[in-house]
């Protein structure tokens, strides 16, 4: 019987770890690159060679700060909607780094590839079906039920991002459900426009 050796099994949990954290990058930027921080310096998690530093106090100060004002920003009317095109760029970059700071023993050229490809390509996608839910929830209720639907983003980005450092395959397997999800809402919406359009000509 075939059986795996431990190097490879780091780079599967590596690989299933930064997928999990970029999918919670999707709900929120800076909340998996927090939860990254504080669970290197608490050495639950060994960043790749050179993001040693994700693990210090001033990277754990800056993206403190920048996660308060990101849950903050999301719970101010308008402004929530004002981010959310600057988000998904932001969301695909940080999906990326998120990915390309744990994935271990590949070569750089693998390493960016995957993280760019998988984990921006996670993030990007959960954070367009997210703006998709924010932008009829804006349409149907005035924005009255945004405050919902920036609870519940906050609340998924918090627990992918726990189970990815906990359990990083189940965190993967949970990030695919998502960007199903993602796919799933984003075709309903392209579906459902060109009716839209036309009940109104």
């Amino acid at each position: 019987m075939p059986t795996i050796d431990q190097s490879t099994l780091d780079i599967v949990i590596s690989i299933c770890l930064g997928l999990g954290l970029s999918a919670a990058c999707g709900f929120r930027v800076f909340v998996p690159l927090l939860g990254l921080s504080l669970a290197a310096m608490g050495g639950y998690v060994q960043p790749a060679t050179g993001w040693e530093w994700v693990g210090s106090w001033p990277a754990l100060a800056c993206l403190a700060t920048a996660t308060v004002l990101e849950i903050a920003a999301y719970y101010i009317p308008w402004l929530d909607n004002a981010l959310d095109s600057i988000a998904t760029p932001a969301a695909v970059i940080a999906g990326t780094l998120a990915t390309a700071s744990v994935v271990t023993d590949l070569p750089p050229l693998w390493r960016w590839s995957l993280a760019a490809i998988a984990g921006g390509g996670i993030a990007g996608l959960i954070q367009a079906a997210t703006v998709t839910l924010r932008g009829a929830s804006t349409v149907t209720t005035g924005g009255l039920a945004n405050f919902l639907v920036s609870t519940g983003e906050l609340i998924l980005s918090l627990i992918t991002t726990l189970l990815a450092i906990v359990l990083p395959l189940i965190a993967a397997v949970l990030a695919v459900g998502i960007v199903v999800w993602g796919v799933v809402r984003l075709t309903s919406r392209k579906r459902t426009e060109p009716l839209s359009v036309k009940q109104a000509s």
